[in-house]
């Protein structure tokens, strides 16, 4: 099985008007719909705008239903300048750019108890998801994406995060769904749409072009389904 997670409706909207043979739960009010979508056994869920609420979704999805990985598709804000609105940044790792115990000596975005400031993307499914960007003929640019309870909108800012961690793309959620597959041993993607420039005309911008890099971030996820790696997924034994 593999679990999707979006951070909006409009992230996820789509993909569940998709499924065949859907179930429904709800837990914490979140919504799981279970089906299948592209031939292949998915759960997709809505977690909600921020980190605290992409980690509980992401750990009841493990809890509950065993996926064999994890795909984090939506949204985000460009932070190089190799990306463009319509674009898609493909994460070799995640960080947590608002992170900091540097007081304490660590280094800023470093995770306390696991040890790590870049907290690892698949490999295979990086490969897998660039393979199915470019049969969809998107730009993509394949890097860290930098995570935050924060809308980045201020070239300050902007400046502030690619210069500590080299970031592409910044987001709300990645980050902390990386951490829990991480922890759990769960191998996981994002994938991020760029709705816009993460400066200051983002406040503008994104809802002007939000739905377009939905579009866009959908076609990719319904793509990558359809060439997905079997070695990726175990079966589904432990649903």
């Amino acid at each position: 099985m593999i679990g999707i997670i979006g951070a909006m409706e409009v992230e996820t909207e789509a993909l569940r008007s998709l499924l065949r043979n859907a179930t429904v739960e709800t837990n914490g009010g979140t919504v799981y719909c279970r089906g299948e979508l592209e031939g292949r056994e998915v759960v997709i869920a809505t977690c909600g705008i921020g980190k605290v609420h992409a980690g509980i979704c992401t750990q009841h999805m493990i809890d509950r239903y065993h996926p064999d990985c994890i795909l984090n598709s939506g949204v985000g804000g460009c932070l190089s300048p190799d990306l463009h609105i319509g674009d898609i940044a493909i994460a070799t790792a995640a960080v947590q750019h608002d992170m900091d115990t540097s007081p304490l000596g660590d280094p800023v975005g470093m995770i306390s108890g696991i040890g790590l400031v870049n907290l690892p993307c698949d490999p295979e499914l990086v490969r897998a998801a660039q393979t199915a960007a470019e049969e969809e003929g998107f730009h993509t640019v394949s890097g860290v994406i930098a995570t935050g309870d924060q809308f980045v909108s201020g070239q300050d800012m902007k400046s502030r995060i690619t210069g500590r961690f080299g970031a592409i793309a910044c987001d709300m959620e990645g980050g902390a769904i990386a951490q829990v597959c991480y922890l759990h041993g769960i191998p996981c993607l994002i994938l991020r749409s760029i709705s816009d420039e993460a400066d200051g005309r983002a406040p503008e911008n994104f809802p002007k072009f939000v739905h377009s890099a939905t579009e866009r971030s959908v076609a990719l996820i319904r793509r990558l389904l359809r060439r997905f790696p079997d070695s990726i997924l175990r079966g589904d034994q432990h649903a």
